[in-house]
């Protein structure tokens, strides 16, 4: 398993303005190192407890990407370096990042999770729940918590029709709010979506952050 060359192949394949995040997760370090001294910097972690180990252990200007469902009473322990939360489900959630981000004197990026899978075992907001949030006055006063884009997961199958229809969807709910709420903000511009399966399919369909983990450091270790 060549993860330097693994890296290079897949950044051959994606235009240049898509972001790759290694996914890291369950991962030892001197994978992520072998990563990290080909040059690349962005990784994804899907457990606090992992993601701080790592943080603490590896070096210091690498991009830390949250990934996983992130559990409110955990924000605290990722909130002083965490450099994007992809997963943002629910008021309660983004409630704490902006209280843990004030804490840190930071302000926290964020993208808002949509459920487009017919998968009743992914997570995410609907459009009419993510203009709740969006809406109310609790969140305008939000100073510590940056909106930056949408992610989403497409059904695990085969069936690349279907897959494509759901990335075309969260590509529609990332232009909706886009004219609706973000239309002057610079900073709203991520749609995360694609993984080792389909982040080809993804990108085709406007994808701007894959998350790749098997075609890197090959399969998981459980």
């Amino acid at each position: 398993m060549n993860i330097a060359n693994n890296i290079l192949e897949i950044k051959q394949t994606l235009p240049e303005e898509v972001k790759l995040v290694a996914v890291s997760k369950t991962k030892p370090n001197s994978d992520i190192l072998a990563a990290y001294h080909s040059g690349h910097k962005i990784f994804g972690e899907n457990k606090v407890q992992d993601l701080t180990k790592k943080y603490e252990e590896l070096p210091k200007d690498i991009e830390w990407h949250f990934i996983g469902h992130l559990q409110r009473n955990k924000v605290k322990y990722i909130a002083p370096f965490v450099h994007l939360i992809h997963g943002v489900d629910s008021m309660k959630l983004l409630r704490v990042i902006h209280q843990e981000g004030a804490k840190n004197q930071r302000v926290i990026p964020c993208l808002l999770q949509f459920h487009i899978a017919e998968e009743e075992t992914k997570f995410g907001l609907s459009l009419d729940e993510a203009r709740e949030i969006l809406d109310s006055k609790e969140f305008k006063l939000f100073e510590n918590v940056r909106i930056t884009g949408v992610m989403g997961m497409a059904t695990y199958t085969e069936n690349e029709e279907q897959v494509a229809k759901e990335f075309r969807m969260l590509k529609n709910i990332f232009n909706t709010l886009k004219n609706e709420y973000f239309s002057d903000s610079k900073d709203f511009c991520e749609t995360s979506m694609g993984m080792s399966d389909d982040y080809a399919l993804a990108v085709k369909e406007g994808s701007t952050i894959v998350r790749i983990g098997s075609k890197i450091f090959g399969e998981r270790n459980l």
